[in-house]
């Protein structure tokens, strides 16, 4: 059976229903990613107290802009994966996943071995405070054996959602999520392993997925080993994906170094605001994220039918994903908002009052706004898909600079104090929507063509 055929073709039928069918596997495969990472957070924080709770949440912060490197890696190449779909092109298609394999495989090992020698710089330069420094470097030390594992994963997923087939990655997702908690729940509360345990945990989880993706896709998709002789490397199919890969990669980590600059503002603050953060934070990522797979599910949709040249198509998929991403957006503000304390008191004992009343506001104020990172998320798909992934760049330097920028200036005004970093985040938001769609505006002739 040919390659193309076990793809799901996004360039016909009903708009809206298909967007949405193939969205679902990628939102409830993420869901369930955001859900071993907080089962991490969630069993850490009950069973080992405030300070591991926030060595553990400082460190998914950390280990969210490692791998997002990766995922903006993998994420680029998808979208070459997609547009040599809508065009029909077999032969390129395997090119791109060999020269693809080859250059990420190549950047996680020389990612995973700088980290272990720069751990220390990195606690240091991340603020830590010294009662949780020795316990979020035994986590992290642990956590960074997984990155290659999350190479694996990314690669293989996108790689199948790119040609239409979400729901195999689900799988395997799914089965990482319950392996996390049963081991999260085995090493942390019955060995007594501590933050050890629950990075252990992870990382098993992790390896089991990631290499676990790769067999199946080996043994049940025949066409996607790429063997001495079938294709060969050439110097124009690297650099295609490099223009791609790099800046997807670029806009992943800017975005995610400006987090990880925000958090250790908050790490001055003390741990009380640390662990505050820490849970808050998960909250706010597992409420938006269905929102931010719906953006890379429009992008693949987008990415087929501008390799296929169905122009009306795109016009009629940007309609139709901008109404869907507003409800959405609109319903899970308002969960968040009216039952905010009740989230957080997942994470936080009812006694730890400090914590729960600045993660109550944080959510207040970030769960009011996911309207315009729901915006955001479908300005980085499109752009990404009709070959500008340096607009996509450009919308997050503005997005995250803007945060940055007002979270500093903000906090250090004693009558906002932390306040002003949880504001500074919606602020960003709309600038980039707003700069996004003016040139899209503009453009919009030039960009669907």
């Amino acid at each position: 059976m040919s390659m193309l055929s076990r793809k799901k073709d996004l360039t016909t039928g009903p708009i809206t229903k298909t967007m949405l069918l193939f969205a679902l596997p990628m939102i409830l495969g993420n869901l369930l990613q955001q859900l071993y990472n907080i089962a991490d957070t969630l069993i850490v924080g009950q069973f080992l107290g405030a300070d591991a709770l926030a060595a553990v949440g400082s460190a998914y912060t950390l280990m969210t802009f490692l791998t997002s490197i990766l995922l903006g890696l993998c994420m680029g190449s998808g979208a070459v994966f997609s547009i040599r779909c809508g065009e029909k092109n077999e032969k390129g298609l395997q090119e791109s996943i060999l020269h693809s394999f080859l250059m990420i495989a190549v950047l996680a090992v020389l990612l995973n071995t700088a980290v272990f020698f720069l751990i220390d710089p990195i606690l240091h330069f991340l603020k830590v405070p010294a009662e949780i420094y020795d316990m979020m470097r035994e986590y992290l030390w642990i956590i960074f054996m997984g990155i290659f594992a999350t190479f694996l994963y990314n690669f293989f997923a996108s790689l199948l959602r790119a040609v239409g087939n979400s729901i195999t990655p689900l799988f395997f997702l799914g089965i990482c999520a319950i392996l996390n908690i049963v081991l999260d729940l085995i090493f942390v509360i019955r060995f007594r392993w501590g933050v050890a345990g629950a990075a252990a945990a992870t990382v098993i989880s992790q390896f089991v997925s990631g290499i676990g993706l790769l067999i199946y896709t080996w043994v049940f998709f025949p066409d996607y080993r790429i063997f001495p002789g079938r294709v060969h490397l050439r110097r124009q199919v690297f650099w295609e994906l490099a223009q791609f890969s790099f800046l997807t990669c670029l806009q992943q980590s800017v975005m995610n170094l400006g987090i990880l600059m925000v958090q250790g503002l908050v790490n001055s603050f003390g741990t009380v605001v640390m662990a505050a953060f820490a849970a808050a934070v998960k909250i706010d990522s597992f409420a938006y994220m269905p929102v931010q797979d719906f953006g890379n599910a429009f992008s693949t949709f987008t990415a087929q039918n501008h390799g296929a040249g169905e122009k009306e198509r795109i016009r009629a998929g940007i309609k139709s994903a901008v109404a869907c991403s507003f409800l959405f957006c609109i319903c899970i503000s308002l969960g968040v908002y009216l039952f905010a304390e009740p989230l957080m008191l997942l994470f936080v004992k009812p006694e730890e009052t400090q914590i729960l009343a600045t993660g109550v506001q944080y959510l207040h104020i970030e769960g009011s706004f996911y309207c315009g990172i729901g915006c955001l998320f479908l300005l980085y798909g499109f752009y990404r898909a009709v070959e500008r992934p340096g607009m996509s760049v450009v919308l997050t330097v503005i997005s995250l600079g803007t945060r940055v920028v007002l979270a500093y200036l903000l906090s250090s005004i004693p009558a906002i104090g932390v306040v002003g970093i949880w504001w500074s985040v919606p602020i960003g938001w709309f600038l980039a929507d707003m700069v996004g769609f003016l040139y899209y505006w503009c453009r919009k002739d030039s960009l669907i063509e």
